[in-house]
């Protein structure tokens, strides 16, 4: 049996989801909105197919080898942030962004204040949403 020094390690789950939304400043006139969001501003909305990596690291348990069972992870991140936003329109589906521009930072920020609530403070939790494939965000940094 390997002699088990307190070793930190990284567990990363990736998971996938669709999400339509809209850029807008209540507060602004439409030129303003229009000049700072572009077409992310679209009335209409428009969507985007999210990439996210969820990051927790962590002491390695030397019972189980494990930092954190991936399969809890998975789990979790199904029910408490796919579930919640997946095929849905982040401005009028989900409570959070009812008074929050549903920028690609503020719903990494949203995804992390969920799990955060979920996973215990032993664990440093990232949070890494891809947008597109040039544009992505972490928080924390």
């Amino acid at each position: 049996m390997l002699e088990y020094q307190k070793k930190r390690v990284a567990v990363l789950r990736k998971e996938h989801f669709n999400a339509a939304h809209r850029l807008h400043n209540p507060e602004w006139d439409a030129e303003e909105n229009a000049r700072v969001f572009g077409k992310c501003n679209n009335p209409n909305y428009h969507g985007h197919n999210y990439d996210l990596i969820v990051r927790l690291s962590g002491e390695v348990d030397p019972k189980t080898g494990y930092v954190f069972d991936t399969k809890v992870l998975s789990d979790l991140i199904k029910k408490h942030v796919l579930d919640k936003l997946d095929h849905k329109n982040l401005n009028l589906d989900v409570e959070e962004f009812k008074s929050l521009n549903p920028s690609a930072e503020n719903i990494a920020i949203v995804i992390y204040d969920i799990l955060r609530e979920k996973i215990s403070n032993d664990y440093d939790l990232k949070i890494t949403l891809f947008e597109t494939e040039r544009n992505y965000v972490e928080y924390p940094i």
